[in-house]
């Protein structure tokens, strides 16, 4: 396989929380970017470890790929997986991902949102902030709709919510080990839970109760939903409901949506799934985003879309404050910063976003 040039930096947001961010380029020897794809992980998870191998693949595909730990995730700062404002998650990766597509080298790239579990609704909601700014989304098992398996009797919901605000971070929320529920292969599982950067405590009240808002705000502006995308779901997820990413593909605007079920396959496609399965939704992943990278246009954003492929059954202007950047090892030494900083040494640097 490629080396390919891996860069990681950490940015200050609005509210003053330090926020680790990541990119993977191509190799230094190759061709530019193709088309720029941002990760959106999924809660308690975070991008450099637990999505380096997601990253790798579509870099080595010719992607630049970037991410961000949200607040309290992973790396970046914050109370370990305290959500007081799912709001502020889109946020902070709408000023991000916007600093990179407003960079010289990038204007003129396809730019793709990919988002895993919960990181499906980070995506949904930002392309909802700025329905003509993304070309497309891939969507790996997304938290588009709560099940009306799990979806909490009203009564508990309301008596949560008068205490929120009393005990915000309290981890009060009962609930099953979904590393457990959601990757399959035993290794890859024994390997996801020694990541320390992973949170595998109970939600905290507060963390629960925005999930559920985001879930029902999300499911109720399906229909809104007009960029294309592509969906991955395995048949077997007991973590989120196959049956709700067919209601988002059912309900979308979206003249080019495509969705592909997995027979027999987990929550964690990318992740927790044998090699063999891992490389087919990589490869249906990058085959997906070939097609939809070819139509870029130099100074023009319309472009005609391709053909749905319905697969149901198959086997800015706000400023930022970088406050740190890390080296990346000699491959990231072989070419400067990805981000806006200068790869290599610590720096402050104002960037617009």
């Amino acid at each position: 396989m490629m080396d390919v040039v891996y860069h990681e930096e950490y940015v200050r947001n609005p509210r003053g929380v330090q926020l680790f961010t990541c990119g993977w380029l191509p190799p230094a020897s190759s061709s530019p970017p193709k088309a720029l794809v941002f990760l959106c992980h999924g809660y308690g998870m975070e991008c450099s470890d637990f999505m380096r191998a997601c990253g790798i693949k579509l870099a080595t595909a010719g992607y630049g790929v970037f991410g961000i730990d949200y607040e309290g995730h992973g790396k970046s700062m914050g109370a370990r997986c305290y959500i007081q404002k799912f709001e502020n998650l889109v946020a902070d990766c709408d000023r991000f991902f916007k600093s990179i597509c407003d960079m010289e080298e990038y204007r003129n790239k396809s730019r793709f949102l990919y988002g895993e579990s919960m990181g499906g609704a980070v995506a949904l909601l930002l392309h909802r902030k700025d329905p003509t700014f993304w070309d497309g989304a891939v969507l790996v098992a997304p938290m588009c709709k709560i099940s009306e398996k799990v979806k909490p009797h009203p009564v508990v919901v309301t008596l949560l919510t008068q205490v929120e605000e009393i005990i915000p971070k309290w981890k009060i929320v009962p609930t099953k080990d979904v590393i457990d529920s959601a990757f399959k292969d035993p290794v890859k599982r024994e390997k996801i839970r020694k990541n320390k950067l992973i949170y595998q405590d109970k939600p905290r009240l507060k963390t629960a109760l925005e999930l559920l808002r985001t879930s029902m705000d999300v499911e109720d502006s399906l229909s809104e939903v007009t960029m294309p995308f592509f969906i991955l779901h395995g048949e077997a997820d007991t973590v989120t409901d196959p049956e709700v990413s067919r209601a988002l593909y059912e309900r979308a605007a979206s003249t080019d949506k495509t969705i592909k079920l997995y027979p027999g396959m987990w929550h964690g496609l990318t992740a927790g799934e044998p090699d063999e399965n891992v490389e087919l939704v990589f490869s249906d992943i990058v085959s997906w985003l070939d097609k939809r990278s070819r139509h870029w246009e130099q100074d023009e954003r319309a472009r005609t879309p391709p053909e749905p492929e319905n697969k149901h059954r198959q086997a800015a202007t706000t400023k930022i404050t970088r406050v740190t950047s890390s080296s990346g090892g000699t491959e990231s030494q072989r070419r400067g910063s990805c981000l806006c900083g200068l790869g290599g040494r610590p720096h402050q640097q104002q960037c617009r976003m």
